[in-house]
């Protein structure tokens, strides 16, 4: 249940209730892989770089969407490790689009009392785009109504490399607890939902280790048009799913 950070409203209650939406059985974190944005701009005859445009529009009314809905955490795939290989002016643009957006949404950000936060290995990045993360991070550390996690230069494998070497160098057991707590999301509970736009049935390479038991929605709409119905139906259809970590129904 979302309690982490926010314990439910009046206003809340109403608004689950309008939608048949189980005030007790929110997620506390949504995961999102924004898929589709360049083959929704082929659809319409437009660049690619314009459908990662449209595709950054969605993700602010996503966070809209679960900041209403009283979601603690809401995580979004902006960026993949094997991204890289994309062509160079795709990567350009897309790097450019995240620090803008970052720069620009900063005011609104912490006026609506969101939290962001970067994760992946940010130090292949470009200096500016290092200290457009570091600076955005600084000035919402202390908002506490939803919190936002931009996974950028994020691999899952890589990741969990990383956390196994890290437990090596310490010469500590190699454990469940503690490739957890050496995991680049060791301060965010794994995710409850994870959707991924655009039609394709895969996880490709985002939060393996962490989505051992999150509910699964994979959704036959590009992202640019993913909008608050779709999120409302998830959400639906998330509260009615029947959730036994491995065991059985009491």
């Amino acid at each position: 249940m979302s309690t982490l950070l926010n314990e439910p409203t009046a206003t809340l209650t109403s608004l689950c209730r309008k939608y048949d939406i189980d005030v007790n059985r929110l997620p506390a974190h949504i995961a999102i892989i924004m898929d589709g944005n360049g083959r929704w701009a082929k659809k319409k005859n437009r660049p690619r770089l314009f459908g990662h445009q449209e595709g950054a529009n969605s993700l602010k009314k996503a966070i809209k969407s679960a900041s209403i809905f009283g979601i603690n955490y809401i995580s979004f795939w902006a960026f993949s490790t094997e991204n890289w290989k994309r062509p160079k002016t795709e990567v350009a643009f897309l790097m450019k689009l995240i620090k803008t957006l970052i720069i620009k949404e900063l005011p609104e950000l912490k006026k609506n009392g969101v939290k962001l936060k970067f994760y992946g290995f940010l130090d292949a990045l470009s200096p500016s785009v290092q200290k457009s993360v570091r600076v955005c991070e600084s000035e919402t550390q202390d908002n506490t109504k939803i919190q936002v996690n931009i996974m950028l230069n994020y691999g899952a494998r890589q990741e969990i490399m990383a956390a196994v070497n890290a437990i090596q160098s310490k010469h500590l057991p190699i454990t469940e607890e503690t490739i957890n707590d050496h995991l680049l999301t060791h301060d965010i509970p794994d995710p409850d939902i994870l959707i991924r736009t655009s039609g394709e049935y895969r996880i490709s390479n985002f939060l393996l280790w962490q989505i051992s038991y999150t509910e699964l929605f994979f959704l036959d709409v590009f992202w640019p048009d993913f909008d608050r119905s779709h999120f409302i139906d998830v959400l639906q259809k998330f509260c009615k799913r029947e959730r036994r970590y491995g065991g059985l129904k009491p």
